[in-house]
Order: C-alpha cells, then structure tokens, then sequence
C-alpha cells in the first residue's frame, strides 16, 4: 500500500496515496482530493545518504571515471521537500538541474548488514529528485554539500512504495520529464553497484536508523532548469514526483 504524509485541514495526516484516483485515504476513512492536501516526504529521516556516479553512462556524460566503489556523500535533511512543493532557483546560478533517483527508505536500525540479506532492513522506496547546481561541483568542492544541499533541494515522494508494488528495484524504469519532455530514462538494471551491496558498504562504518533514505543514483541526461519549468520524476505506470521551479524570493516566500 502506497503510503503518504500530508497536511489536510491543519493537521498532520497518513494515509493510503491512490495516485490513479488522485485521492488519499486515511485509516478513519477520510477522503481528501490531491489539491486539497500539502504533501510532506512519505518518512521524516535521521540521514540521507546520497550515491554519486552510480550510472556508468552518467559518469561518462559527466567525463568522469567510473567508480571502483560507491561515492557517497550526504544530503542534508533541511534541503527535503514533498511532491507539489515548489524548488526555489538561486540567485546568481547558471546551471541548476534534477537528477531523478529511486530512493531506499530503511526500515530498522542496521549496522554490518550483508548484501544477500540487506532487503531484509527495507521499508520500502519512493522517489528522489537531487537537485544540484553544477556550478558547484569541482574536485575542490567534493563532497558537493553546496550544489545539492540548498533549501528545497530535495523532493522526495509522493509516498512510500513497498517491495510488492515496486517489484524488481534492479529493474526499475525512471525518467525525468521537464514541461512534460523526457529529459532522462534509465533502468536501474544498469546500476554499477546494487541495493544490497550499497547498503553493505555504508553499513559497515555507519548505523542507518528507520526512516534514514540512501538515494542510489541518476541515470544519465541530466540538462539545465529555469524558473517556471515543472519537473517531474516517474516510474511510469507507479508514481511521479511534481515540483515546479521559482526563482528565489518567489512564490515560495508569499
């Protein structure tokens, strides 16, 4: 069952995202249309840790050599936002674009988890798009905390997807439309490194708490965004992502 938080007449709510009917559901039975709602990322994370260049088309569009082991970095949870949200365009920037994911929701505290079993410690998975401004993205600025770290650089949703209705996460289709074009497809099927061995690795130095998100990386077509595009991360037929983007100083501030 597709699970969503959200803001509905003031409160805080949970309840079932039926993205086909446009309507969420709570367990008392309450019916509010997507319009009436302010959706909120499907879980609220200690960490989310984010893995770069885990397409080796991406790395190569990028000129970059391909990882011998996964590149991490993280991504602070001040930058989070939900699926509607607007993503504010910053002042002075030349290059700022998505980078649509499939996101790792984990689901019990795991330390030293084996990848054959690392599964196990999911919750489930939703959508990610890691904002980034390339401007800031250089050897010297690696980690890349300030090109993917700013305020309303991290939508995640519209909700927790688990395991049945995702089916295969190595053989997930993503794309990012922007204004209704694909700008980016891939297939996690050509993932470098895959859930269980990622998982592994980050373990093995560090504890992941539930609701803590590991984003697993971006296909390659990433291309530059403006103010006024919409851009959309999907798993066609499952789940897509909206946020629209302002400039700084916009509408989000109203």
């Amino acid at each position: 069952m597709s699970r969503a938080r959200f803001i509905a007449e003031g409160r805080l709510l949970e309840g079932e995202w039926r993205h086909g009917e446009g309507v969420l559901l709570t367990a008392e039975g309450r019916r509010f249309l997507e319009e009436e709602v302010t959706f909120l990322p499907p879980v609220n994370p200690r960490t989310v840790v984010g893995l770069a260049l885990n397409f080796a088309d991406h790395a190569g569009e990028l000129s970059l050599e391909v990882p011998k082991e996964p590149i991490l970095f993280i991504k602070p949870v001040s930058s989070l936002i939900g699926h509607g949200a607007p993503v504010r365009y910053p002042k002075g920037v030349q290059y700022m674009h998505y980078e649509g994911e499939l996101a790792v929701v984990v689901g019990r505290e795991s330390r030293r988890l084996r990848a054959g079993e690392a599964l196990e410690a999911v919750a489930g998975f939703t959508l990610a798009n890691d904002v980034t401004v390339r401007d800031f993205v250089g050897n010297f600025y690696r980690p890349p905390v300030r090109a993917k770290g700013f305020d309303t650089f991290g939508p995640l949703g519209p909700a927790l997807y688990s395991l049945e209705e995702l089916g295969d996460p190595g053989k997930v289709q993503l794309e990012v439309r922007v204004n209704g074009e694909v700008r980016q497809a891939g297939n996690t099927s050509h993932w470098i490194f895959d859930i269980g061995e990622v998982l592994e690795f980050i373990t093995a130095f560090m504890t992941l708490y539930p609701g803590d998100v590991v984003l697993m990386g971006t296909p390659p077509g990433i291309s530059p965004v403006k103010p006024g595009d919409v851009m959309e991360v999907a798993i066609p037929g499952l789940a897509t992502l909206r946020n629209l983007v302002v400039a700084e100083g916009g509408m989000e501030d109203a």
